[in-house]
Parts: C-alpha cells; structure tokens; sequence
C-alpha cells in the first residue's frame, strides 16, 4: 500500500495494554479502512469470531499474526485469557468475521471484561450492514432502533414485534435466509402492511440487492424469485404514525403496554401501562386481551 496512506494511521497515538475492536468487510474485501489495515498488522495478536475464516481475510491483506479464537461459545473463556495478555502490556485487535463486531456478532462481552479490568478499549470503526442499508434508505429513517435478531419461536416473535409496533423510529433487522419469509410475513401481521420496507441481501457482495417496497409486499417479492431468499439480509421498516389512536392510547402506551403483556398477566400489565402513561386503564385492558389473544 501506498506508504503516504499508511503514514496518515501512523500518526495516532496506539497505547500498549489495549484491546482494539476493529470492523472488516461485509463481504468486498477492498472496503477495509487503511487505519484497520495498520492496527491489524501492528497488533501482538488478533483475537477473532472463527480463525479460519480471519486467516483467508489477512492473507488477502499479507497480514501474518497470532490468531486467537474468542467467539460465543468460548467468550468468556477467552476473555479471561485476554485480559491477561493485556495486561502485560500487549496490543490485540479483535474482529468478527464481517462488519463490525459486538453488533449482533461476538464481541460485547470481550469489551466488557476488558473495561471491568480497567484496561483500554479502542474502536476502529469501518464496514456495518446496518449503517450500510440506511445510508441508501432515505429521508423516511430520520431516528430508527436497531433490533438485531428476532426471536425464531413464532410466538415469541409476535410479542416481540408488538412490543415495536407504537415505536415511531424505524425498526432495523437482521434475518438469515431460511426465516426471512416468515419473518417479513410476521413484520406485515404485527405491524401493519401499509408500512414502508427497505430489504437489504448480501449488501456489498457480488449479488448484492436492495428493494424497497410495502411490507405487505414484501413476501411476495421475496417468492417471485428463489435467489432473492438466499444470503443475509438486513431489514428496515418504518416506524409508526406519530398520532394518538380514538381510545386515547398514544404509541408509547401501546410500546409499553406490549412490553408489560409479555411479562405479566393481561390485567396487571393494563393496570401497570396505565400509570406509567396515563392512558385510559379500560382501553388498555381491551388492548392488552387482543393482544394475548393474537
């Protein structure tokens, strides 16, 4: 690379004792940051979600380094072990196998242990299909709520869906092929068809593609072409109208009312919903029974 592009990462001042949390690729490898490119190859070791496929990444860099591996079934293993190592003043980088890490990917525990042992933790931010997706949304996600993964459990789902259905900020999903059907089609039933959906598939590879359409539609798109259902997605949908509805339950009362249903039962959760909004306790009953009955 460039030794005039290497030179502007140089510059910054990279303490020892310190866990760096670098973001990769989604799936071009070009788009890296020449700031991850120095860390990674500056760092002790790197510790990382699957070290197979971190070694073919690197190799595509000429990045030769220690691999450590410290994914979801090991974590907090690892981080003991890493803790350690930063303590005896090493640098080490974490990453996941794409995008940024700790954003539904590993990770957020490792920062954790770091911070409880007193030590530094230094984002490197680069690629995130979140951000990704947005960036080509629109002005419609003026705020949005990153969910992540919803619950695989048809009911669970539901009453997770409900608890985001008040929520004016746009809901932002990730879903892997094989339930990106039932899903949009769950997104539709829980939060209305009427509402606006912006799908992201394999963004920034080589069949990348994003379609943005009612969420009523959205089913139908995905089954009018099998390839459409394949690779990972990332999910927008717009967020609630912000208007209070005929029986005086605005949408935070419905957003906290859907919360409370999930845990308690239909009469307590009413009772509990109507003091934290004030809206009217017997609309929120009759809200509360249809949706335990949904």
């Amino acid at each position: 690379m460039d030794e005039r592009l290497m030179s502007l990462a140089e510059g910054q001042h990279y303490p020892a004792g310190t866990l760096y949390v670098v973001a990769t690729p989604l799936g071009n490898t070009a788009d890296i940051t020449v700031r991850a490119l120095h860390i990674l190859g500056m760092v002790d070791a790197i510790a990382c979600e699957d070290t197979r496929n971190s070694a073919l990444l690197l190799q595509r860099y000429g990045i030769d380094k220690p691999l450590i591996a410290a994914h979801q079934h090991n974590e907090n293993e690892a981080a003991t072990r890493l803790v350690e190592r930063l303590r005896g003043g090493e640098r080490i980088a974490y990453i996941s196998d794409a995008g940024t890490p700790g954003i539904s990917d590993p990770g957020a525990r490792l920062v954790d242990a770091v911070r409880a042992a007193g030590l530094g933790v230094v984002p490197v931010p680069g690629a995130s299909a979140v951000i990704t997706l947005l960036s080509a949304a629109g002005a419609w996600v003026e705020t949005f709520t990153f969910v992540g993964f919803l619950p695989s459990k048809s009911q669970q789902r539901a009453q997770a869906i409900a608890a985001l259905s008040g929520s004016t900020a746009a809901q932002v999903f990730y879903e892997a092929p094989h339930r990106i059907v039932e899903t949009v089609a769950a997104l539709a039933e829980g939060l209305g068809g009427e509402r606006r959906l912006l799908i992201g598939r394999e963004l920034t590879k080589r069949f990348e593609d994003i379609h943005e359409c009612a969420l009523s539609e959205g089913v139908a798109w995905l089954k009018a072409d099998a390839n459409r259902q394949r690779g990972e997605f990332v999910l927008a949908v717009s967020g609630a109208a912000a208007s209070e509805s005929d029986d005086g339950v605005d949408a935070e009362a419905q957003r906290v009312l859907a919360l409370l249903v999930a845990e308690l039962p239909t009469k307590s959760a009413a009772k509990l919903a109507a003091a934290i909004t004030g809206a009217p306790k017997n609309a929120l009953y009759e809200r509360a029974l249809a949706l335990k009955n949904g």
